[in-house]
């Protein structure tokens, strides 16, 4: 007799058809990318992000071109609303013509004047926030306990400034993942990203220069997110935890979702294998539930959490004293 599956699950309050999220990126910046997606299967869609420093950097540019106060400030003003306006556009025509929920993305360094964006967007129409924050140390006499808590404002003035879920995309660098997430959910942050893939630099030893590292992750890169997403939904079970960086495949897929994730996040697989990438880890999902008589998501979900496996010395540093018992 077979398995009646579904693939359905929640994130962030919102119904998602499959667990698959396409992060953001190019692929999520028009409209008719966005309806691609949809139709290769994609469960919800996360808006490429809007910067700080592309409106202000912008202005700046104009700005050293006017002798005059009065045109700077209009510059100003002009440019941020009409930046604003066209991702606006965005979000309100993709959720006029898309039936999956559309996730806006704000990339911030400091809190100020765009947590207006944030009131702006869920009026345009969006499901949820996405913010990814990142903060370079660079003052040695910064505190790490200073930057948390910069981190912290953010998601405390943009939460109150909206009614719809919001979620912060994390770094994997924090020192303890753990207590910022609980700090997250104490601000009414609906959910965390785990991890952002930051701009890694890579140095040109011929040319003796700093160049791009490659931008595409790698499925080996998944592991650095398994063990922590573990913890976290055994501790934080509240809080909804979508794995990203890594997740190439449906297997990559199951095993963030054994480990408790309610769902995943999906760049650089959609570049390399292209979107029917989308459709073929859905049917791997279907596929595997069914071999394992589970007919839904929940029936599985984070099984190999923390709390989950039989055994949490698998997540402890035992497993490397068992790798290598001796000297060899």
């Amino acid at each position: 007799m077979s398995v009646m599956i579904t693939l359905e699950t929640d994130y962030l309050g919102l119904k998602l058809r499959n667990p698959l999220i396409v992060s953001s990126c190019s692929l999520t910046s028009t409209l008719p990318k966005l309806k691609s997606l949809e139709e290769h299967g994609a469960g919800a869609v996360v808006l490429k992000s809007i910067f700080e420093e592309q409106i202000m950097g912008e202005t700046a540019m104009l700005e050293r071109y006017s002798d005059y106060p009065e045109a700077s400030d209009y510059l100003h003003n002009y440019l941020s609303d009409d930046y604003l306006r066209t991702h606006l556009e965005l979000i309100s025509k993709a959720k006029a013509e898309l039936t999956i929920p559309v996730i806006a993305s704000i990339n911030c360094a400091h809190a100020g004047e765009w947590v207006d964006y944030a009131r702006r967007m869920e009026k345009a129409g969006a499901d949820a926030i996405e913010l990814n924050i990142f903060m370079l140390p660079l003052d040695m006499t910064r505190s790490s306990d200073e930057i948390e808590q910069a981190y912290l404002e953010i998601v405390n003035k943009v939460v109150a400034a909206v009614s719809i879920p919001v979620s912060v995309k994390l770094g994997i660098r924090f020192t303890n993942i753990l207590s910022i997430a609980q700090h997250i959910y104490y601000r009414r942050g609906k959910g965390v990203v785990m991890y952002n893939r930051f701009f890694e630099p890579d140095i040109d030893v011929d040319n003796i220069s700093v160049v791009s590292s490659d931008p595409m992750s790698t499925s080996a890169e998944l592991r650095n997110s398994l063990r922590t997403v573990a913890l976290c939904s055994s501790q934080l079970p509240m809080l909804d935890i979508a794995v990203s960086t890594g997740v190439h495949s449906g297997e990559d897929a199951v095993k963030a979702l054994l480990v408790g994730a309610k769902g995943v996040q999906i760049c650089s697989t959609l570049y390399t294998n292209g979107l029917e990438v989308i459709r073929s880890m859905s049917d791997y999902i279907e596929s595997w539930m069914e071999r394992h008589t589970f007919s839904k998501i929940e029936d599985f979900r984070g099984m190999l959490s923390y709390k989950g496996t039989a055994d949490t010395e698998d997540f402890q540093r035992v497993q490397y004293m068992k790798f290598f018992p001796k000297d060899r």
